[in-house]
């Protein structure tokens, strides 16, 4: 029903700046809100930002709040996630996420279990 793909992830010094993509293919994108996520090696998936339907509305948690900014096109289908004063912490694989179909889908979580499409992820390395 969805397919998720991302890109634009690299490798950059720390300070440094990257813009994530997120195309998506199915019905309905704009339904639906959306999120990323990340995860480094041995760690458990990291709630990232949130959008919800219309992209009127987003969430960040303290960690990456003024430096990442998530954004959603759905005339184009595409989310991103613009994040500049990037830190070495923020090493990841980045995902992007739909919401779970439901009552509540048009609306932000934060709870990994509310989302049921994925993507295969890009990675961020940043340098110290």
């Amino acid at each position: 029903q969805v397919q998720l793909v991302e890109s634009g992830g690299g490798l950059v010094q720390a300070g440094g700046s990257l813009r994530l993509s997120c195309a998506a293919s199915g019905r309905s994108f704009s339904s639906y809100a959306m999120a990323w996520f990340r995860q480094a090696p041995g760690k458990e998936r990291e709630f990232v930002a949130a959008i919800n339907w219309s992209g009127g509305d987003t969430y960040y948690p303290d960690s990456v709040k003024g430096r990442f900014t998530i954004s959603k096109d759905n005339a184009k289908n595409t989310l991103y996630l613009q994040m500049t004063s990037l830190k070495p912490e923020d090493t990841a694989r980045y995902y992007c996420a739909k919401r779970s179909t439901g009552p509540s889908q048009h609306f932000i979580s934060r709870d990994i279990a509310n989302y049921d499409y994925w993507g295969q992820g890009t990675q961020v390395t940043v340098s110290s």
